[in-house]
């Protein structure tokens, strides 16, 4: 989250002890970890509800894929029944025509 290192850690603790002095240091810290902890849990909080809004998304997408393939499934069906239909029919018009 922050990119902070030793010397930069050592630093901050030492101005908190020169501002804040050695009697209230302890409980500054105190607070400030709990609001750090705070903070860290509400991001936890909206990231795992973005992570759910996405997947929510994706798989609406899907089922709304799955429909459309599924309506053209059905319309090549019914296109080729008909065109059966017609073959048939068209079959059955040769067969009884007069033959020459």
């Amino acid at each position: 989250m922050f990119d902070i290192g030793f010397w930069e850690l050592l630093l901050i603790l030492f101005v908190a002890l020169m501002v804040i002095g050695p009697e209230r240091l302890p409980r500054a810290a105190r607070v400030a970890g709990h609001w750090f902890s705070r903070a860290r849990s509400f991001l936890n909080a909206v990231r795992t509800e973005v992570d759910r809004q996405v997947h929510a998304a994706e798989l609406r997408e899907r089922l709304e894929q799955s429909e459309e393939a599924q309506s053209l499934r059905d319309a090549v069906r019914e296109t080729r029944e008909s065109l059966s239909d017609v073959g048939r029919e068209h079959d059955g018009k040769e067969q009884k025509g007069p033959r020459k």
